[in-house]
């Protein structure tokens, strides 16, 4: 069964392959000198989504880490902050449209938010799922997810389940499931079917209930 936190995990490897295409064309926007690309030019969304996760554990995942692990928080809040010093000089990069400025700043960016959300999967959230309860876990996942907009949460949506494997697809879909009112879930899962396209088939073939 899935746990709470593997939502965490899914979103994780979300930023994870987003991040790498949107350091791979500003690799490729340098080199070939042909402009910024239409790839390069998402990491706005990109952002705002890694904003609404970074205030959402602020908010709900490092209170609870205080009461089994004192300490521990302060320092992936200083990551957030250095995540958003690099996101500033990504910005500042890509508005005065230097391709080179934009891959180095699109890099160091990478390289920062890939040694945090490794050391969250592996010490932070490990914490969580060894020392927090079930219910506990679950509750500070709503409070986290309140973080996004409402009126947002279609593009979030159409933005993570493209990006997510089978098995987090099916994780996220049924703790959301678990998580969210009954009438709430069926207006979403019509969004998470649009998202996933053809490989709808799938998803409903792990989770037989999505079918009726």
């Amino acid at each position: 069964m899935a746990s709470p936190m593997d939502a965490i995990t899914a979103i994780h490897n979300a930023f994870r392959r987003d991040l790498a295409g949107i350091d791979a064309a500003a690799l490729g926007s340098a080199r070939d000198k042909s402009g910024l690309s239409e790839t390069t030019e998402r990491y706005r969304f990109f952002n705002e989504v890694l904003v609404w996760h970074a205030n959402g554990e602020e908010l709900a995942i490092f209170p609870l880490l205080e009461n089994v692990a004192p300490s521990v928080a302060e320092a992936y809040i200083m990551d957030h902050r250095g995540l958003d010093a690099a996101f500033d000089a990504l910005d500042s990069s890509v508005s005065a449209r230097d391709s080179l400025e934009t891959a180095r700043a699109t890099a160091a960016f990478k390289f920062h938010l890939d040694i945090h959300l490794a050391k969250e999967d592996a010490h932070l959230y490990r914490l969580i799922r060894e020392r927090v309860s079930v219910p506990d876990q679950g509750k500070a996942l709503g409070l986290m997810a309140s973080t996004v907009p409402s009126e947002r949460f279609p593009e979030f949506i159409a933005w993570i389940f493209p990006l997510l494997g089978q098995d987090d697809r099916e994780n996220m879909t049924r703790i959301w499931q678990t998580v969210m009112p009954a009438q709430v879930f069926a207006g979403v899962i019509q969004l998470v079917r649009k998202a996933v396209d053809d490989d709808w088939p799938e998803l409903a073939r792990r989770i037989p209930e999505l079918a009726t």
